[in-house]
């Protein structure tokens, strides 16, 4: 027989309006109280009624994830802890993908926004700097979180904030502290704000060592498997070679390796390469990859939460909020020290 929201009031020892306000987010329901609801909740195998809570609350818990980006890896990632953390709040999440390039950036929104009531957006780079969006999102009064925001002026609306800069720094000083004086860089997508950063980073870091950078040293990428191949083939087709190459994300550094192979190149042997995002792959090819690690799933997960937190009036929240992600360089089998 299905439980009703009566059994689990009367299985955590509180009223029917409690359970209500912790299952559907609302303030004033003290931590240890909520526990014990969703407690219940859970060995009740409980499913509130969704039709009717959109009703009662006039909210439809549904929060949109809009993005526009290459890497299939880093968006799954993206969308599966956002995923997770909308299920354990009672919402659902919605993933729509946009056309950065095609300058209707706002008709699909206020398509989006036509077709589905959504309570709250979630916008991942580059959307998330675009003023349009921004815009017609305010206009519609409708919440949202940013993730890596390129201008944090835009909006007062929260975000979640990596120092790409400072991680592409690391991850360069990493290959010169292991003897490299010649490197590369493939950037990324240039609508993408990581993508300068991470230049920005790999720059500073030789200016840093006293390293030159020639100009023929820098490959224009997409963030795409392709353009790592491209990029590697750029770089190493030159004069001389470089002895290690940076990629601005792990999707071009594989890309990097296998367009090295074809040239008769062994990594880490011949080439060291590097990536940035640790997603799945980077532990999939061979050699694995060495990379910036940075919480993908996490990030996605903790951007549903704040977004929901924001929506529900949690105390201790600002509606401002700017939240840094962690990173870290793992270094596996892609790179070596360097040997003359």
């Amino acid at each position: 027989m299905k439980s009703t929201i009566t059994d689990v009031a009367r299985h955590a020892g509180v009223s029917i309006k409690t359970v209500s306000r912790v299952l559907n987010d609302e303030p004033n329901v003290t931590a240890k109280t909520r526990e014990k609801v969703r407690a219940a909740a859970k060995e009740l195998q409980y499913r509130p009624n969704f039709s009717a809570r959109s009703l009662a609350g006039n909210k439809s818990y549904l929060l949109a994830m809009v993005y526009d980006n290459p890497s299939v890896e880093y968006i799954t990632h993206l969308q599966k802890g956002a995923t997770q953390a909308c299920r354990d709040r009672g919402y659902h999440l919605v993933v729509e993908p946009v056309d950065w390039d095609t300058g209707d950036l706002t008709n699909d929104i206020e398509v989006l926004l036509g077709r589905l009531p959504v309570d709250g957006v979630i916008l991942s780079p580059p959307i998330c700097d675009s003023r349009r969006i921004v815009s017609a999102l305010e206009k519609a009064r409708i919440p949202m979180v940013r993730i890596c925001p390129r201008n944090s002026e835009m909006t007062t609306a929260p975000s979640l904030n990596l120092d790409d800069a400072a991680a592409a720094f690391d991850m360069t000083t990493y290959l010169i502290e292991a003897g490299h004086t010649d490197i590369g860089f493939i950037r990324g997508a240039a609508s993408h704000e990581s993508s300068h950063l991470r230049e920005k980073g790999f720059r500073r870091a030789l200016k840093a060592a006293d390293l030159e950078l020639d100009p023929a040293r820098i490959a224009d990428g997409d963030y795409t498997f392709q353009a790592g191949v491209d990029g590697a083939r750029a770089l190493l087709s030159g004069r001389t070679q470089p002895s290690a190459i940076v990629a601005s994300n792990d999707d071009m550094a594989a890309g990097a390796i296998a367009g090295a192979g074809a040239m008769g190149l062994k990594v880490p042997d011949d080439l060291s390469v590097c990536g940035f995002d640790d997603t799945a792959l980077a532990s999939m090819i061979y050699p694995p990859l060495t990379t910036v690690s940075q919480p993908i799933s996490d990030t996605g997960a903790l951007a549903a939460q704040l977004l929901i937190d924001r929506m529900t009036g949690k105390e201790g929240v600002r509606e401002d909020e700017r939240l840094s992600v962690d990173y870290k360089i793992v270094i596996r089998g892609s790179t070596r020290a360097f040997k003359s």
